[in-house]
């Protein structure tokens, strides 16, 4: 992660206007340099003759590079800033963006599982700009996870960088390494939560954004 700094203008009637820095937003950055494409192609041909599908048919000769080339996109979250602006109205109401899509890898069996994350906040001394939070949720996300895990890097990493009275995330997602392989419990679906803060010790706060959630209470 790199930071970048940004200027203000804070003017005063009669006095000369003097630049003085705003807060840093924090430039979010996941590390490529270390995806080789080249080895992951092979590595996929490989793979693939060693379950015994032959990749010389003309429809297959390019699955291997098609292969590490999805993987490394699925791996591989967008940048982007962390804004956040001073909540100058002293906002205290719970900020809730709903219906966030997910799409991760299971690190078990590296298949996939989707599904949505509802992310709410109590606001502190700042607001966070909206887009935020699902990008947040893709920068964990974009990994081999496991989906409690997920839930909570989520939560901590927005309690740490907005310092918010609470914070709530709950994700419900359907795993394929369950649901079409093993027990292959078709439509069945998996939801964690996580609650820091007012949202957790306060029971009023923690009901409302669960309802807000469309979660029961």
């Amino acid at each position: 992660m790199t930071q970048h700094p940004h200027t203000a203008l804070h003017l005063t009637p009669g006095e000369p206007q003097i630049p003085t820095p705003a807060p840093v937003a924090l430039r979010v950055v996941h590390e490529t340099d270390r995806i080789d494409l080249v080895a992951a192609q092979r590595a996929a041909g490989q793979f693939l003759q060693a379950l015994g599908i032959s990749t010389d048919t003309e429809s297959l000769r390019g699955t291997p590079g098609r292969m590490a080339r999805a993987y490394a996109e699925l791996f591989s979250p967008r940048p982007f800033d962390l804004t956040t602006f001073p909540n100058d109205e002293g906002y205290d109401e719970l900020v809730l963006a709903r219906g966030i899509p997910v799409r991760s890898v299971c690190e078990h069996h590296l298949l996939p599982f989707v599904g949505i994350a509802h992310v709410g906040y109590l606001p502190g001394h700042r607001i966070l700009g909206l887009s935020k939070l699902a990008r947040v949720v893709e920068h964990f996300a974009c990994r081999p996870q496991v989906q409690e895990r997920l839930t909570k890097q989520v939560a901590d990493w927005l309690q740490t960088q907005l310092e918010p009275k609470g914070v709530g995330v709950v994700i419900e997602a359907e795993h394929t390494c369950m649901t079409l392989r093993g027990v292959q419990a078709t439509g069945a679906s998996t939801l964690t939560s996580t609650l820091l803060g007012t949202l957790r010790s306060d029971a009023r706060s923690r009901s409302e954004f669960l309802a807000l959630a469309g979660l029961p209470t």
